[in-house]
Formats: structure tokens, sequence, C-alpha cells
């Protein structure tokens, strides 16, 4: 499960991908765009920085940017960096590799098999999927602009009231 360690991570990167033309972004501002909380976020990014991903400034006009290109971060690596190995089973990990105390025949273990399969499809996924590319879908879902999309919803009861409407029955 991603944890929202991760979660937050990835928010905040993909929101600094979106701006990566603007220049530094205030942990204020990610944390306010984002909903998210202040000092966590200040946690994550530090990480974030030490392994290169991103980059400070600080003074005025400081604030955090990307450390490479947005296409160049891929979900896997902010995963690793903030999380560590993407393998459930440490015997399967390529960067955190152990043998299992109980494992009597690694090759010949059927959970070992399962948990190598889940490893591979799931870096395969991860590290090709790039900040960049994330964002990309992201504005092509969007394209439907907010107000045709309301169009289409009933108004919720509580809406309409507190619009001082009657609401609709459906």
């Amino acid at each position: 499960m991603l944890t929202r360690k991760s979660k937050y991570g990835l928010k905040a990167l993909l929101l600094l991908a979106e701006e990566v033309d603007r220049g530094p972004v205030l942990i204020s501002e990610l944390a306010e765009r984002q909903k998210l909380p202040k000092k966590f976020l200040e946690a994550i990014l530090l990480e974030l920085k030490r392994a290169g991903l991103l980059h400070s400034k600080k003074g005025k006009g400081g604030g955090y940017v990307l450390g490479r290109k947005p296409t160049e971060i891929t979900v896997g690596q902010v995963i690793r960096v903030l999380e560590g190995p993407l393998a459930l089973t440490p015997c399967v990990s390529q960067t955190a590799y152990r043998r299992c105390d109980e494992c009597l025949d690694e090759r010949a273990c059927g959970v070992r098999l399962a948990m190598k399969e889940v490893r591979d499809a799931t870096a395969e996924i991860l590290d090709n999927t790039t900040l960049a590319g994330l964002n990309a879908r992201v504005a092509r879902s969007d394209a439907t602009p907010q107000e045709s999309r309301r169009a289409t919803r009933p108004e919720s009861p509580r809406a309409a009231r507190s619009r001082g409407k009657k609401p609709l029955a459906i």
C-alpha cells in the first residue's frame, strides 16, 4: 500500500513539475495548494532533496525546484527514496536483497516466484511513469471544462439550499 509519505511526495513533485518554468515554489504554497500538512511535507521534501530529486534555494525568491527534468524523474525513483524497495519480500528485492530465514530452496519457493512477478510488473510500470507523463495524462483526462462536468451532474440538495434554491426531487 502506498503510504501518505509517498503520496504527498508525489503530489508535491507533480506540482513542481507543472510549475517547472516558474522557478522555486515555497513549501507553504505546495502544502496549501495540495492540502498537505506543512511540517510533514517539509520532512518529505528534505529526503527528496538529499536524494537529488529536488534542489532548494534560500532567501527571497527561494523555495523548491526539481533536481532534474520532469521527464527524467520516475514514480519508481520517488517511492524507492521515500519507502525503500518496491519488492514485497526481501528475497526478490533488487536494491535490498536478503535471503528469507525460513526458505530452504529459493529456486523452488512458490511465494518467491509470485513475489518476483509482482515486483517485476510493479517496477515496469513505476519505472516507466515519469512526472511529465503523469501530468500529461491528468491534463488529457481534465480536458473537459469544469463547468460542463458540473452541468451533467444534478446539484446536491445541500448545495441547492445553500444557494437559496429548492432542490430537485430525484
